[in-house]
This record gives structure tokens, sequence and C-alpha cells, in this order.
């Protein structure tokens, strides 16, 4: 179990720590509809993070691993080296997207519309960004071949799928929860953490990127 959660943590914390839909999250709680849009938003995006890491863990038991737990594993070790380069590449974007000092950061257009937005779509739309986000994909597959691949038994997969999307859930999930209990002692503290993750975003993401890539081509390299 130990060497599963290894694994997957740094992975876990890739996904959490992710300005955008952080900020997305602030913004609904500071919106008119703000529990509605909130709670669906955090329903989709745990949803999203439990399929896409559900469905790369079911898909790498097609990976030859060989019966020896102790043997190298080239195949799942060339997919980590791979995925690892890829996340390079997403740093090294993020980096390049740095706002010019001063400038004000560009957000998404989809956040202009918060205010207006039901529920359902709160829902879908936090199930998009854990789901289907190229970042957070990648975290996915990458957590979904570790755990298929070292997981000694349904057991161990299924505890180590539950701290993975407890880890990777937590930065939406705490925000929503303390809004909710103390709405009127948050709204502050949010705004102010809104400024700042807006105005640290690339520079957040592109060093988070680029660690979590260096360590699973490390780990990529050790599986030979």
């Amino acid at each position: 179990m130990g060497p599963v959660i290894g694994d997957i943590l740094p992975l876990a914390l890739g996904v959490a720590i992710s300005p955008i839909p952080i900020i997305a999250a602030i913004l609904m709680l500071l919106s008119p509809k703000a529990r509605g849009t909130s709670l669906g938003f955090l329903l989709g995006w745990v949803l999203g993070i439990v399929v896409a890491v559900v469905l790369f863990t079911l898909l790498s038991t097609v990976i030859p691993h060989g019966d020896d737990a102790e043997q190298s594993k080239p195949v799942v070790g060339t997919i980590t080296i791979i995925l690892g380069l890829l996340l390079l590449v997403l740093a090294v974007r993020q980096w390049r997207s740095r706002p010019a000092a001063g400038a004000e950061p560009a957000l998404p257009k989809w956040m202009a519309a918060i205010d207006t937005m039901t529920a359902v779509r709160a829902l879908v739309l936090g199930f998009l960004l854990s789901a289907l986000n190229p970042k957070n994909l990648l975290m996915g597959v990458a957590a979904g071949v570790a755990i298929g691949s070292d997981a000694q038994n349904a057991g161990e997969a299924v505890v180590a799928v539950i701290v993975y999307t407890v880890i990777a859930a937590s930065t939406v999930a705490v925000p929503v929860i303390a809004y909710l209990a103390a709405s009127s002692r948050m709204a502050r503290p949010l705004e102010a953490l809104r400024t700042w993750l807006v105005h640290n975003n690339a520079t957040i993401m592109s060093v988070l990127l680029l660690v979590i890539g260096v360590v699973l081509i490390g780990k990529g390299i050790g599986r030979f």
C-alpha cells in the first residue's frame, strides 16, 4: 500500500493545486446563487476526478506487469516517462503565458457568466475542469497507471482511489464547506485569495508542472 500512496500523492497535489477551479469556486461563493452553484461545482469536480482515475486504473490492467512485484516494468516506465515529458511541455506553456509585469491577467471568458450560472451548469463545469483539463487528465492517467500497476488487490486500489480523490478535491471542497458554514466571515478572505491566485496562476502552475513532470520521469526511469 505504501508505494502506491507514495506514487499518487504528488499527482493528487498536482490536481489540488489548480488555481483556475479554486478561483471559479470562490466566484461562485461570492455570487447570488452561492449555495447551489458551489455545491454543484464541488460535486462535478469530485465526480470528474473519480471517473478519470478509475477509468485509467481499469485501463492500466491490460498493461503487461509481470508476476513479480519487484521486477522491472518497462511498459509502465515508458508510459510514466511520456506523461512526465508532457507535463514539462505544459509547464513551459504556462510559464510563457505569464502576464507582463503590471498587466492584469486574463481569465477564461466563462467566468463572466458565473453570476447567472445554475447548479446543473456548475456541476457540468466542475466535471469538465477536473476530468478533461489537459493537466488534470495527465495526472489522472499517471495515477491510474500507478494504482493499476502497484496495487496488490482490489482493496488497495479502492483505498488509493479514495486517497487520491480526497486530496485532489480538497482545495475546492475546503473553501466551499468553510463558506457555507460561516459565510459572513469568509467573504473577505476568499476575495483576497482569489486576487492572489489570479495574479500568480501561471507561475504556480508552471512550477508545479515542472516538479511533478521531473518526479514522473524519475519514477519512470526507476521502472526499468
